[in-house]
């Protein structure tokens, strides 16, 4: 049953994103060009709302819908490794002209090039999961 919950989540996520152009090449190309506000809405927006969302479940205890507990763990705090890790993914994002959830978004409308992106990010994630314990803290 969850398995179907998530899957019914990621496609809503999927159309969601697709219709609102945070999908397309050309709205994130205008963003990285500062051209339109239209991507940097959606990012603020959505932003927004996963900070009231995350104050909410803190203060209110509130469960996740099968009833666990909800766990936020403090993260170490490295600036070299957030600087990295921005510079990375900005530069991933900007030569795919996608992050994460567009790319499959991008791939369940058809646009099958993509696939080349998602298996480079699936190498990047295994590399990172191998690198991970030798990389500086």
């Amino acid at each position: 049953m969850r398995t179907l919950l998530f899957l019914i989540i990621g496609i809503l996520f999927g159309i969601t994103m697709f219709k609102s152009e945070a999908a397309s090449w050309f709205r994130i190309y205008e963003m990285f060009q500062f051209e339109a506000f239209h991507m940097y809405g959606i990012i603020g927006t959505a932003l927004v709302v996963g900070v009231i969302n995350t104050q909410l479940i803190k203060r209110f205890n509130i469960k996740s819908f099968f009833g666990a507990k909800i766990q936020f763990i403090p993260k170490e705090k490295s600036i070299t490794r957030y600087i990295l890790g921005g510079i990375i993914f900005g530069l991933g994002w900007g030569l795919a002209g996608a992050c994460p959830g567009p790319m499959f978004t991008l791939l369940g409308a058809g646009f099958w090039p993509i696939a080349i992106v998602i298996f480079g990010a699936l190498v990047g994630t295994f590399l990172y999961g191998w690198a991970k314990d030798r990389l500086p803290h």
